[in-house]
């Protein structure tokens, strides 16, 4: 603290014997004493209190870089946030648009679907009506020769003459008749 050596205090302590006397010199150190501590206490207190208002400036200032951090890492993350919300938005908007494209398909393909099978049912039914066998009697037919050479397509064998419609020179008696045998489609070989 001073710059006082060993024996600068003894030179020091010498005249105080000789200018105090030896009776009061013991309570004078000891109240000299007291007052060094005190001083040391006080220095040490006022110390201690710059120290801390030192601590509280860079806290303040640590402080101030946390606030200024946060509130800038605060704008980023909500300028973000916006972002993503307007692309949520507009995905929506996107997804709307072909939930509505997809119904007007489904809609126009069910009128297809619905079209077709109409058309197919009438078709069908056209079909059906003209499919339907029509119930013409059968007449038997008699062939003769120049026609078959005349009609080269029509196979005169196709044709099943029943025996009781005609009857043969040697017996007057009529044989069993035989059935109508549909005509066979024309080779074309």
């Amino acid at each position: 603290m001073f710059d006082i050596s060993f024996g600068e205090l003894l030179l020091i302590g010498v005249v105080a014997l000789v200018v105090l006397g030896p009776e009061r010199l013991p309570t004078v150190a000891r109240t000299v004493g007291a007052l060094v501590a005190r001083l040391q206490r006080f220095v040490t207190s006022v110390k201690s209190d710059i120290q801390r208002e030192t601590n509280l400036s860079g806290l303040a200032e640590l402080q101030s870089d946390i606030q200024d951090a946060a509130q800038t890492f605060q704008r980023r993350i909500e300028s973000e946030l916006a972002e993503v919300k307007a692309s949520a938005d507009t995905l929506r908007g996107e997804l709307a648009t072909a939930e509505q494209a997809l119904g007007e398909m489904k809609d126009s393909v069910a009128d297809a679907v619905h079209a077709a099978d109409a058309n197919l049912h009438g078709a069908a039914g056209e079909i059906q009506t003209a499919d339907m066998p029509v119930a013409t009697p059968t007449v038997p037919t008699v062939v003769a020769p120049s026609m078959a050479m005349a009609a080269p397509l029509i196979d005169p064998s196709a044709y099943v003459m029943p025996t009781s419609a005609v009857t043969s020179p040697s017996s007057d008696t009529p044989s069993t008749p035989q059935p109508a045998v549909p005509p066979a489609p024309p080779s074309h070989s």
